[in-house]
């Protein structure tokens, strides 16, 4: 079971995963090396997964953003999954019990690329019944 200390961590590593364990500890009021373990127990148990960067796709030449719902004949939803998976231009994927089956956020440098990508790509996958793309405005946290 995680306690407060733990909660605090989580929080401030989700805040910036570059935060220094000496930062949390003096917040905490506990030592590096007890920051440390707690961080190391919170990895092996499962709850940290990982440690990511966020990007600005725009300053990448991605100048547009798609939450795309994706649906599928019932069994071809795994194929379908598997195979959006390999594409460089799916950035987060995730089976959903919402509108949609799947939901996958893409990176387009523009309208045209984002067409083609629909098109061309996503919608020429075997199984593939319908695409839904609802392109991003503006991200707000």
């Amino acid at each position: 079971m995680i306690d407060e200390r733990d909660r605090i961590i989580i929080d401030m590593l989700t805040k910036d995963a570059r935060t220094p364990f000496t930062e949390i500890a003096k917040v905490l009021g506990i030592s590096e090396t007890a920051v440390r373990k707690r961080v190391r127990a919170l990895e092996e148990a499962g709850i940290i997964k990982g440690y990511t960067v966020k990007v600005n796709p725009a300053k990448l030449g991605y100048n547009l953003v798609s939450i795309t719902g994706v649906d599928t004949k019932p069994e071809k939803i795994f194929e379908v999954a598997h195979k959006l998976k390999e594409f460089d231009f799916v950035k987060e994927l995730y089976l959903t019990s919402g509108d949609h089956m799947i939901m996958a956020e893409i990176w387009a440098k523009d309208g045209e690329d984002l067409a083609d990508i629909i098109s061309n790509k996503i919608g020429k996958i075997d199984g593939v019944t319908k695409v839904c793309p609802a392109i991003i405005l503006e991200r707000l946290k």
